[in-house]
């Protein structure tokens, strides 16, 4: 896992739970509708189905209240922008501890118990309590942190897989996607490279010659949604690049070795 040697970005925790409330009420409120054709399909997520994710993100505010309710831990040491490297080791034993959990109930029943579950834990505890988390101790204000990029992603992934059409709280795109884009930087550090995400998000990356004034010399900007899906690779480099929703100049540009940052 990258150590953190620069100061890592702030966030304001008020607008993060906010966030991450809206956000998965937004999902709670679409997925009852969802047809049997729909939760059949595949998710473009290995084997999973449609159902499976549905259930996979109720699991994700269940288990964020389910964190809150164990003893806490002593101190933090894992920090969100470290999150997204610690976390691919665990995808067996998350999916197992979901399905475990959720008991094969109704999708409906789960994003009622879940939602209710999580808005009682958030009200009973601070932004500093420190969770005892399977990746190590992090904070309640960083975890939630994390949770945008979980609930945003699979927001996009059910929009794609189910053709739905599920609203992004602008606050958690933002959090999500610079969360994101300082993993790059955190990942590839050096000042050879500018990665823009408008209007989120710009962060330097890449050994090399540093760049202090004027144009950069090697840029890459794209939009959030891109991002996210460069990001956890549910888009490749050189389709975007030719897609043009990468836009690349510079002879150090291409970012192709670095993604995704997270799987």
């Amino acid at each position: 896992m990258p150590s953190v040697k620069r100061k890592p970005r702030t966030y304001d925790p008020a607008r993060t739970r906010a966030a991450v409330t809206a956000q998965f009420g937004h999902i709670a409120a679409a997925v009852p509708g969802l047809t049997p054709g729909q939760l059949g399909r595949s998710a473009g997520l290995g084997e999973w189905t449609v159902a499976d994710l549905a259930a996979h993100i109720a699991w994700v505010a269940d288990s964020l209240a389910g964190g809150l309710a164990r003893p806490p831990a002593p101190a933090a040491t894992l920090t969100a922008v470290q999150w997204p490297f610690v976390t691919a080791p665990l995808a067996g034993r998350i999916d197992a501890a979901a399905r475990e959990s959720l008991g094969g109930a109704p999708l409906p029943e789960l994003y009622e118990r879940a939602g209710a579950r999580m808005a009682a834990a958030l009200a009973e505890h601070p932004d500093d309590r420190v969770l005892d988390l399977w990746i190590g101790p992090m904070t309640l204000a960083d975890f939630l942190v994390t949770r945008t990029v979980e609930l945003v992603v699979h927001t996009d992934d059910l929009n794609r897989a189910a053709g739905l059409d599920i609203p992004v709280e602008r606050q958690a795109l933002a959090a999500c996607t610079r969360l994101l884009a300082d993993a790059l930087a955190l990942k590839a550090p050096g000042g050879a490279v500018e990665v823009r995400v408008p209007p989120f998000a710009v962060v330097q990356c890449v050994e090399g010659p540093r760049h202090t004034r004027g144009t950069p010399p090697n840029v890459v900007e794209t939009d959030p949604l891109t991002w996210l899906r460069l990001a956890t690779g549910r888009t490749g480099w050189a389709e975007a690049v030719a897609e043009a929703r990468v836009r690349a100049s510079g002879d150090r540009a291409d970012l192709s070795s670095l993604l995704p940052v997270m799987s």
